[in-house]
């Protein structure tokens, strides 16, 4: 009866009460609850396949899930009979079928210390202690269900495919996880300076800073267990540090507060290209609670920034409130204004209030505060800001104003925010007339030097300026000043029919010194090949032309704008040390608007055979005055004085001068902000007023 009552509890079926068993050892007949194991597999699939946290897994019946079965086997008497009892007589008997109670009887395990005899606790325990058993001799059954019986090995086999197992699926863990790459030996300027992880983009990702660059990738997880063999890369996001401008703290206050709050992370602001030569600011944010990680990157971010020293810190600023459409106020405080803000640069603004206004102030200005002077306006404007700057320059090295044959260069780079018409220095500097990219070019302290020409008389000095125009170009300007009481682009429009309407030429005489190009070692500084060419052509002779010309163009820069994409005089640059003279001989109307024509198009403006084109260091031009003029004549001297002064069109300032006007180039006198005119894209324009 002991025996039975072992039998009964390790997953046992029932046989007839006689004791004996099916003939010829059968299993027993189908009333005997044998479709039990059926209803088993039905409820528990072998090949039904359970989703983890972190794995695909093919998985058997769990062992609760059998012990429940094999319990739902067992006579609920023999359940009741209490421990160490023997079943009731008259009972059917238990013999043992598959499952957790045949691992038991085959592996011989006697019952669990403690556990009673005949219960069915004890019989669940020991079957528990039997699956735990099959488990550890068949670990493949976790992967997709029993093994055949050929393929199972000892223990010490699956002991030793245990450990050969572990070690692979580290090693595989340690290639699927991928950090930021491995970096090739660091060059100058590339050893980490911190390294530390912040949220970006709602990833986590792996940041590292050194002193030229910002690097960071996402930190992946795991790839997912099972046969897949995939890679996981991880795509690294590097920000050079040459074009971040701003660094701040990103906090969280509450309405009305205005200093301190909770620390969110760090933002970093960089200038970004865009098409058509334009610039614009983006935000990077980096995410991490830690108040004294985040003051730590922003403290290391900072010194990095403060090392560039070609940027400005302070800046004075001109703003002319009349320019254009009245809109350089606007212009100023509402676009560049916050990004000066931004990049920490403290500026002084002065509003100009009449012509002149800026010059006088410039004079009187001690520049040696500032790191840079802003204009905000048209082309006259600039004009007449950068005559200040080089002016007072002179006066502090104690120059004589009314003379000067050798000017000193500025001290202090001058920077340009379009807000007129033309803006042709603008297009010249940046290839676009866009404030924001002149902001950050201004920011991110990108500077030229420029060639520079001084216009006097034989008793004074005049200007200092870009480009000049004489004949056509200063009679259109001239006319256009009188009639300021109409709207800005109208006024140009009617200057420009006015006075190709009434077009006559002008009879003056010109003399201009050739530029040579001496033949020198190629080691030798640009400034010094400069200077021994001016020495060497100041020896030649001068040339002279003679006769009537419709208008005479003087360029010491390419003079880029929106009618003009390929510049007024697109054979010079900025810095190289030569002027353009162009010369438009008297022709018909007609022909005269071809010529203009082509200043819109990609064609040769200068292939007229009444257009003379010469690369010149100084030039003097003479008018002759005329006598008897009619009334129609009259028209053009009006916008000069009763003397008979004939007009000039320096940069879009009118200057008037009756006397021989004397032009010298003097290279890379000043430093404007800008970039180089061969760096700048192609642009494609149509003419708007022709």
């Amino acid at each position: 009866m002991r025996a039975r009552s072992l039998e009964q509890g390790a997953g046992l079926v029932p046989i007839p009460a006689t004791g004996r068993a099916a003939p010829g050892g059968a299993l027993p007949r189908p009333w005997q609850r044998r479709a039990r194991p059926q209803r088993h597999k039905e409820r528990f699939p072998a090949n039904e396949v359970q989703r983890g946290p972190d794995r695909l897994t093919r998985s058997s019946p769990s062992a609760p899930a059998r012990e429940r079965a094999d319990q739902r086997a067992l006579p609920v008497a023999d359940a009741a009979a209490g421990p160490g009892r023997a079943p009731a007589p008259g009972r059917p008997r238990l013999r043992p079928r598959g499952g957790a109670g045949a691992a038991l009887a085959a592996a011989g395990t006697p019952p669990a210390a403690g556990a009673r005899g005949g219960g069915a606790a004890a019989m669940l325990g020991a079957a528990g202690s039997a699956v735990r058993l099959q488990r550890r001799a068949r670990p493949e059954r976790a992967a997709g269900g029993p093994a055949p019986r050929e393929q199972r090995a000892p223990a010490a086999a699956v002991g030793t495919g245990r450990a050969r197992s572990s070690a692979a699926a580290a090693e595989e863990r340690r290639w699927r996880v991928a950090p930021l790459a491995a970096a090739p030996p660091a060059e100058a300027g590339e050893e980490p300076l911190l390294r530390g992880i912040f949220e970006i983009s709602k990833r986590s990702c792996d940041v590292v800073l050194s002193a030229r660059r910002l690097r960071w990738s996402p930190i992946l997880p795991e790839s997912p267990a099972g046969d897949s063999t995939m890679v996981l890369q991880a795509q690294e996001d590097i920000i050079e540090m040459k074009d971040v401008f701003s660094v701040k703290l990103k906090r969280r206050r509450f309405a009305g507060q205005k200093n301190g709050g909770t620390v969110l992370g760090i933002t970093i602001f960089k200038c970004l290209n865009k098409e058509e030569n334009k610039l614009t600011d983006c935000a990077i944010h980096l995410n991490n609670l830690s108040e004294d990680h985040c003051h730590t990157w922003f403290k290391h971010l900072k010194e990095i920034l403060n090392g560039f020293q070609n940027r400005p810190k302070s800046l004075k600023v001109f703003v002319n409130p009349s320019s254009h459409k009245r809109e350089a106020t606007h212009v100023y405080y509402e676009k560049v204004a916050p990004l000066f803000k931004l990049a920490d640069i403290k500026t002084d603004v002065t509003v100009t209030e009449y012509e002149g206004h800026a010059l006088s102030v410039l004079k009187e200005c001690e520049l040696q505060a500032f790191d840079g002077v802003v204009c905000v306006g048209g082309d006259g404007s600039v004009s007449e800001v950068a005559h200040g700057l080089l002016l007072k320059a002179q006066i502090d090295a104690g120059k004589d104003t009314d003379y000067i044959p050798t000017p000193v260069r500025a001290r202090v780079p001058l920077g340009v925010i379009p807000a007129g018409t033309t803006n042709i220095l603008a297009h010249t500097l940046y290839g676009t007339k866009h404030a924001v990219t002149a902001a950050l070019h201004i920011i991110m302290g990108h500077t030229q030097a420029v060639d520079v020409c001084t216009f006097s008389t034989p008793s004074k000095l005049l200007r200092f300026g870009f480009s000049a125009m004489f004949g056509f170009g200063a009679r259109t300007l001239a006319l256009a000043e009188k009639h300021r009481w109409m709207p800005s682009g109208q006024r140009k429009d009617f200057a420009f029919i006015k006075t190709l309407a009434d077009l006559k030429p002008e009879e003056c005489e010109l003399l201009f010194l050739p530029l040579q190009f001496p033949q020198e070692d190629s080691h030798e500084s640009g400034r010094k090949k400069k200077e021994k060419t001016r020495d060497k052509g100041s020896k030649d002779q001068w040339q002279k032309i003679q006769g009537h010309f419709l208008n005479v163009s003087i360029m010491a820069i390419p003079c880029l704008c929106s009618t003009a994409p390929r510049g007024l005089a697109p054979n010079t640059r900025l810095n190289n040390g030569s002027m353009a003279l162009i010369v438009v001989k008297n022709t018909s109307r007609t022909e005269f608007m071809k010529h203009l024509k082509r200043y819109a198009s990609v064609k040769n403006q200068f292939n007229f055979p009444f257009v003379e084109t010469y690369t010149v260091q100084e030039v003097k031009v003479q008018p002759r005055l005329k006598s008897g003029l009619d009334a129609k004549e009259n028209t053009y001297l009006n916008a000069a004085s009763a003397e008979g002064n004939y007009p000039w069109n320096i940069d879009g300032d009118l200057m008037e001068e009756a006397s021989e006007v004397h032009v010298r180039l003097h290279p890379q006198l000043v430093n404007l902000y800008g970039v180089n005119t061969d760096d700048l894209e192609s642009s494609q324009a149509t003419c708007k007023c022709i």
